[in-house]
C-alpha cells in the first residue's frame, strides 16, 4: 500500500517537475522572442532614419555614406519599397518572389498587417513607403513553442502507453496467478470427490445419482484444467472447429433455461484449424453465458460459423440490453464489467485465449441498445 502510494506521489512529482521545466522554457522563449522583435524594430527605425537622410540630405557625402552603410547592413528583414510612382523594389526576399508582382502585392498587404509601414517624405511630399515583415528567425521562433508542446504531447503519449501496457501486463499476471491458484485449490476437494464416488459405488445408492455426480466431477476437472492453462502456452492440435463449436454449444444449451432459444447454423463439412479444445470451448461457453445474462435468462442466442479460404468466423449473438459503442473495446480490459457482481475476467481471458494463444481475433461486431450484441471470433484456417 505504502509502495503504491509512494509511487503515485513520485509520478505526480515528475509530472509537476516536467510542467515547471516546460513553463520555464516557454517563458524564456517568449522573452527571447520579444527581445529579438524589439531589436528588429530598432533596426528598422535606424533604417528609416538612414533612408530619410539619403533622400533629404543626399548632398552631405558623409551622412550619405553612413546611410548607405546602414541600408546595406540590413540584410535579414524582408521589405518592399514602393516609390511615389508605384514602382516596387524588394529587398531580402527570394529571387523568385522579387520578380513576381502579384506575390509582392500580396506580401505588401501581409506586411502592412504585421508592422506599421515606414513613410518617407521629400520636401514635405510623400516619396516612398517601405513595407517590412519579420525576419526568418522571428518566423521560426513563432513555431518553436508549438513544436515544443507537440514534442511534449508525443512524449507524454509514449509514457502513457508505456504505463498502460505495463499496468495491463501486471493485471494479466495477476489474473493468470488467480486462475492457477483457483485450479490448485479446486484440485484438492476434487480428488476427494472422486474417491467418495468410488466408495459410493459399493453401497446401495441409486447408480443414476453417482452417474450425475461423475458428470459434475468431470466438468469440474475440465474447469480446473482450463484455469491451470491460463498464463501458460497451451498445446494446439489440428481439430474440426465445426465439431468443437457444436459440442460447446450443446453443453450450454442442455443446461440452460427453456426460456432461452438457441439458433445454431454450422456447416455440414469439417473445417480444420489449430485449436486447444478446452480453452476454445471455454470462450464459446463464456460468450453464450454473457449473452444469457444480458437477456436476463430469456431470449434468443444465435451461433453462426462461416469460413473463407484463409479464415474461420464464429459469431455469437444475443437479444440482450446491448453494449454502448464507446465500451466495445473496454469490455476486453481486465477488471471492466457492466455487471453489478461481475469481476471483469471472462471477456478479458477470452480475448487472451483467442488473440495470444490462437493468433486470432475477437471483437464486438455489432451492438444496439435493447436489441442485442454480436461477438465475432476469427481464427486462421488450415490449408
Amino acid at each position: 500500500m505504502n509502495f503504491t502510494a509512494n509511487r503515485n506521489v513520485l509520478r505526480w512529482v515528475i509530472i509537476a517537475f516536467a510542467m515547471i521545466i516546460t513553463a520555464l522554457i516557454l517563458w524564456n522563449t517568449y522573452e527571447f522572442f520579444q527581445q529579438l522583435k524589439e531589436s528588429e524594430q530598432k533596426n528598422m527605425k535606424e533604417y528609416e532614419i538612414a533612408i530619410d537622410d539619403l533622400v533629404n540630405q543626399s548632398l552631405d557625402a558623409e551622412m550619405g555614406n553612413l546611410g548607405s552603410t546602414v541600408t546595406e547592413n540590413t540584410t535579414t528583414i524582408p521589405m518592399i519599397e514602393v516609390n511615389y510612382k508605384g514602382d516596387m523594389k524588394a529587398r531580402n526576399l527570394p529571387e523568385h518572389i522579387m520578380n513576381d508582382t502579384l506575390k509582392l502585392r500580396s506580401l505588401i498587404d501581409e506586411y502592412a498587417s504585421q508592422n506599421e509601414p515606414i513613410r518617407i517624405n521629400y520636401d514635405g511630399e510623400p516619396f516612398q513607403t517601405i513595407y517590412y515583415g519579420e525576419s526568418p528567425i522571428i518566423t521560426k521562433m513563432k513555431y518553436f513553442p508549438m513544436a515544443l508542446l507537440l514534442i511534449l504531447v508525443l512524449f507524454g503519449a509514449v509514457i502513457w502507453f508505456f504505463y498502460r501496457s505495463t499496468k495491463a501486463s501486471e493485471q494479466n499476471k495477476l489474473w493468470a496467478g488467480m486462475a492457477k491458484e483457483s485450479a490448485h485449490q479446486i484440485g484438492t476437494p476434487l480428488s476427494s470427490l472422486v474417491g467418495w464416488t468410488t466408495l459410493l459405488k459399493d453401497t446401495n445408492v441409486d447408480p443414476s445419482y453417482i452417474t450425475e455426480m461423475e458428470k459434475d466431477i468431470t466438468r469440474l476437472q475440465t474447469i480446473t484444467e482450463r484455469f491451470s492453462k491460463i498464463g501458460s502456452i497451451p498445446t494446439l492440435s489440428e481439430m474440426d472447429i465445426v465439431d468443437q463449436t457444436d459440442k460447446a454449444v450443446h453443453y450450454i444449451s442442455s443446461r440452460s433455461s427453456k426460456l432461452v432459444e438457441f439458433v445454431v447454423d454450422l456447416p455440414s463439412q469439417p473445417i480444420l484449424v489449430k485449436l486447444n479444445e478446452q480453452l476454445y470451448a471455454w470462450v464459446v461457453e463464456n460468450l453464450i453465458k454473457n449473452g444469457i445474462d444480458a437477456m436476463k435468462g430469456k431470449g434468443t442466442i444465435k451461433i453462426y460459423l462461416r469460413a473463407d479460404a484463409h479464415k474461420v468466423f464464429i459469431t455469437v449473438s444475443d437479444t440482450g440490453k446491448g453494449i454502448p459503442k464507446n465500451q466495445w473495446n473496454q469490455v476486453f480490459t481486465p477488471g471492466f464489467t457492466t455487471k453489478k457482481r461481475g469481476w471483469g475476467l471472462g471477456l478479458s481471458l477470452a480475448h487472451r485465449i483467442i488473440k495470444d494463444y490462437h493468433k486470432g481475433m475477437i471483437r464486438v461486431a455489432d451492438s444496439k441498445k435493447d436489441k442485442g450484441t454480436t461477438f465475432e471470433i476469427m481464427i486462421n484456417r488450415l490449408k
